[in-house]
């Protein structure tokens, strides 16, 4: 059918779900079709651990289906207005809401979300990709999208044989933006990069964000086992429990805002917290071999090596004025 041939989905390594969408029916069409949809896509997707949903390819779709999408995204018990769109034909403005239920499961706010976008992504797409960044819902990864009209209308020209195509629906500013709106600018990604490489990228930021509690949980025990100013730890451990990381899309995000933090919590320029790449030549460890992070390297036997060693870990000297280094 044409919606199977404008939908695919799969659930990608790492338990990510992946839809991609290309053209957008109308409202009346997703709800005539809404069972199938919740049962034989959406409910697919459910399980996953985080959800990439690609526009790259989607030219086209109808305002009436940017409610019905963006519920499926937006935490139930509560009602949204994201946009005004006002038909000049009619001269009408109609509002837009999140719908108060929908059929099966919305997918959970707790999970991390990317909209992949293309210089092809536009009309209605845009619409809910500006919507969904908007919110702070999705991370919107790819090009800046085609800045084109939310909706054309092709109109004849007197009684003759031609037509002139048309912009007759605009949107007023979604969720409150005034007359900013991405119409003619197209939507800036928040992270940009080529569209082919996109769905990379975003499986790359979602790698980083499904680790974060895993780094902020040996980041806790390093300070709590290890860090010399006592009395200031209790405070820098609540900071980490209680720190929003919903922009953080890259290592060196995560490292300028640990340790913006974490230095004006504990007033100690010192507390630096960096990325550690790994070693290109380091020998990989063998089979079976602990690889916990921050294990030492096993300590040789000859003293010679032993030197060798400290001197490739550390960099000892004595400064002018005998400071030690």
């Amino acid at each position: 059918s044409e919606l199977q041939r404008s939908m695919s989905y799969k659930v990608l390594e790492g338990n990510v779900g992946y839809l991609r969408i290309d053209s957008i029916p109308d409202q009346e069409v997703l709800s005539q079709l809404g069972g199938f949809l919740v049962t034989h896509v959406w409910r697919q997707l459910m399980g996953s651990s985080a959800l990439v949903l690609d526009l790259r390819h989607c030219t086209g779709g109808h305002v009436s289906s940017i409610p019905y999408l963006v519920s499926y995204l937006h935490p139930g018990g509560t009602v949204l207005h994201v946009d005004t769109i006002y038909n000049r034909p009619s001269n009408t403005t109609t509002e837009l809401w999140t719908l108060p239920q929908v059929l099966g499961e919305r997918y959970s706010a707790d999970k991390d979300m990317v909209v992949l976008t293309s210089g092809h992504t536009r009309g209605v797409a845009e619409d809910i990709v500006y919507i969904l960044k908007q919110m702070g819902r999705a991370i919107v990864v790819g090009e800046r999208t085609k800045g084109s009209a939310l909706e054309l209308q092709k109109l004849r020209i007197g009684h003759s044989d031609f037509f002139l195509t048309l912009p007759v629906s605009r949107s007023l500013g979604p969720l409150g933006g005034g007359s900013q709106t991405w119409e003619g600018s197209g939507v800036l990604p928040c992270v940009g990069t080529p569209a082919e490489q996109a769905l990379e990228k975003a499986l790359g930021i979602l790698t980083l964000r499904r680790a974060l509690p895993q780094i902020i949980q040996r980041l806790e025990e390093a300070l709590k086992n290890y860090y010399t100013l006592v009395s200031r730890v209790p405070a820098l451990l609540h900071l980490l429990a209680n720190m929003d990381f919903s922009a953080i899309v890259s290592e060196e995000d995560l490292v300028a805002k640990l340790n913006a933090d974490l230095q004006a919590v504990s007033e100690d320029p010192r507390l630096l917290v960096r990325a550690i790449m790994p070693r290109e030549n380091s020998p990989k460890p063998e089979p079976g071999a602990n690889e916990q992070l921050g294990t030492l390297p096993a300590v040789p036997e000859d003293e010679a090596a032993r030197q060798a060693l400290v001197k490739s870990e550390f960099q000892v000297s004595v400064l002018p004025g005998n400071v030690g280094y």
